[in-house]
């Protein structure tokens, strides 16, 4: 079993692992690429989620990518219902999902399957905004000020790497989560269950899909697989629905980043929107098109296994930077010397990288915890403050003493 469980967690972080750093890059290039204030002016109030649900259908992101991008949206300025309508509705499509879905279950499933994204994004939108502000959600800085905004290359890999520095934990539990699913789920048991009826196959496709990890286009064999296994065709859209727009990192980080209302919102619009819809597609349109053929990823290609590599180094450094930050607060605890000051000009966890990086390298410090929140730097060691305010300055940044 335990190395069933490694194999499956593998296989999971192979899956991911391009489909993220795409998303990474998707939200640099948009952070740099986009014209001044163009997300805060136009992916606000309903025509907001409109225009964010419309950017987001045709982009081939799947439930991993969409994440850094819809919270580089946010970052930007955009609404929470824009940032919701965007996580639900992207991840469901993608020009490469919609033709595979039309090559396996036929157009008329592939064309509902894009207007049931693009209803459940809007939807959940304006229910998010609706729900409003929600007290505990930690909200994004707000937009840079377009005097101070930063283009170019350096910035767009700057925003890439605060957007996973931001989720880099949910994106670890949701790896351990889907490969417990797949490793303690039965064989043959969604085919056993099909047989005691039509509702309770659309149930156990949502249970099922809503913590997994599974990409729009990868989910499509699957989905055509328990169609030629006797599952209806709702449930096979349900799966199709709720797979890719859900997984635990994606649930984790909407409670924390924008919130439990917006969460609620977000659960709403596709365990209602994916099981209405579902039920009605049984009845208004059957699944045509060829007969079902095998079909099978590929996880072990040379792209894959780098982007594991690459994605596998980024977490394990962001764990060393946590750790050096829990010693520090330990270190202060124990009576050392400390030296706070204030540091302007941060906007993101990567100045707090930069700031942080420019402090140990100064002779005498031992521990330094850099806070975006606060505005300040703590440095532990034998080291005065006319030093640490010089190395802050060094590196771009604005200190002030406390």
């Amino acid at each position: 079993m335990p190395l069933n469980l490694l194999r499956a967690m593998l296989d999971v972080l192979l899956e991911l692992a391009p489909f993220l750093l795409l998303g990474m890059a998707v939200a640099g290039v948009l952070h740099v690429a986009l014209p001044d204030r163009f997300v805060e002016r136009q992916l606000r109030g309903r025509f907001g989620v409109i225009k964010a649900v419309l950017l987001g259908v045709p982009l081939p992101l799947c439930s991993c990518g969409v994440i850094p991008t819809a919270l580089g949206l946010r970052k930007d300025g955009a609404s929470r219902g824009a940032a919701v309508g965007f996580l639900i509705s992207t991840p469901q499509t993608g020009v490469d999902s919609i033709l595979v879905s039309a090559s396996f279950l036929g157009w008329p499933f592939a064309i509902f399957k894009v207007a049931a994204a693009a209803v459940t994004g809007v939807v959940g939108g304006l229910l998010a905004d609706a729900a409003g502000a929600d007290f505990g959600a930690v909200e994004p800085p707000s937009p840079v000020p377009v005097a101070s905004r930063r283009r170019g290359w350096n910035a767009l890999f700057d925003h890439a790497l605060e957007i996973l520095r931001t989720i880099w934990r949910w994106i670890v539990v949701g790896i351990v989560f889907s490969a417990l699913i797949t490793t303690l789920v039965p064989d043959g048991v969604f085919q056993a269950v099909a047989a005691k009826g039509p509702l309770l196959s659309v149930l156990l496709a949502l249970f099922v899909s809503i913590p997994l990890y599974v990409c729009a286009t990868a989910s499509v064999p699957i989905a055509a697989a328990l169609v030629a296994g006797g599952f209806p065709a709702g449930a096979a859209l349900v799966f199709l629905m709720a797979g890719p727009a859900t997984n635990i990192a994606t649930i984790g980080a909407i409670r924390r980043f924008l919130g439990a209302r917006a969460l609620a919102a977000y659960l709403f619009a596709i365990v209602a929107g994916s099981v209405g819809l579902g039920v009605a597609f049984d009845f208004v349109i059957e699944a045509g098109g060829p007969a079902v053929v095998a079909h099978a990823h590929e996880t072990t290609t040379w792209w894959r296994l780098m982007s594991a590599a690459v994605l596998v180094a980024l977490m394990g450094w962001f764990a060393i930077e946590d750790v050096r930050r829990l010693l520090g607060r330990r270190r202060a605890a124990g009576g050392e010397h400390v030296i706070t000051v204030g540091v302007g000009g941060m906007s993101c966890g990567s100045c707090v990288a930069k700031v942080e990086s420019a402090l140990r390298g100064e002779d005498g410090v031992s521990a330094v915890s850099v806070s975006l929140e606060a505005r300040q730097a703590v440095v532990h060691g034998d080291v005065d403050e006319e030093r640490v305010m010089a190395a802050i300055r060094r590196v771009g940044f604005t200190p002030t003493p406390i």
